[in-house]
């Protein structure tokens, strides 16, 4: 049943996402395929995954229990703090701290959460920042 009620909330959306396409404006400068052509595939995507759920549902699944209900509710609200602090404390920091919690809530043991975290951070920064050379949020340390 939770495929199908999945699959009927797909379609709905695949419907809004086309029309939202289909109400793009054109550009005075317009090539061939236009800018509504990606919209319309991805519209297309999801009405196909969609009806596949409405057509073939795989079995019920068993939902978590509510301590697990509570560890997903806490993930999602250390992303949103993540998301929230960056620009304040910078992406090193807050990196370090959302990747150490999340590895830690998955398993790992406090110690190699944090060294995680860091390697993580320090990874992501050296690659992204240093060697491609995008801009990443700026903590009060600087980087």
């Amino acid at each position: 049943m939770s495929d199908r009620i999945f699959g009927g909330i797909g379609l709905v959306l695949a419907a809004f996402y086309i029309w939202a396409a289909s109400i793009i404006p054109d550009s005075f400068m317009m090539d061939v395929v236009g800018p509504r052509t990606f919209p319309y595939i991805v519209g297309g995507v999801m009405i196909v995954c969609s009806v596949y759920f409405l057509l073939r549902p795989d079995p019920e699944p068993r939902w978590p229990v509510v301590r697990d209900l509570i560890e997903i509710f806490f993930a999602a609200a250390v992303m949103l703090l993540y998301a929230w602090v960056l620009s304040e404390i910078g992406f090193v920091i807050a990196t370090i701290f959302a990747t150490a919690y999340l590895t830690w809530r998955l398993g790992s043991k406090p110690l190699g959460a944090l060294i995680t975290g860091v390697a993580t951070s320090a990874g992501i920064y050296v690659v992204f920042h240093l060697i491609l050379g995008l801009s990443l949020a700026r903590g009060p340390l600087g980087f």
